[in-house]
């Protein structure tokens, strides 16, 4: 079974991005991403904080999904 794209290992999240999870769910929380387009949370994170889209992507996913649980 191929495995979700956003759900990855905190090392390689700490070693592509520079944070932890917890990280980026406090700094999405205060943008309040949740109340956003996604598109416009992953211009925000690679605007903001440097990184490549794909983890922008990646990050914003997780985030999303750890709201809808």
């Amino acid at each position: 079974m191929k495995q979700d794209y956003w759900n990855v290992a905190e090392e390689q999240l700490v070693e592509k991005t520079g944070k932890k999870q917890a990280d980026w769910m406090k700094i999405l929380d205060k943008f309040k991403a949740g109340e956003k387009k996604s598109n416009d949370v992953v211009a925000h994170l690679q605007a903001e904080y440097n990184i490549p889209r794909y983890w922008a992507r990646t990050v914003t996913t997780m985030y999303l999904k750890s709201k809808e649980a």
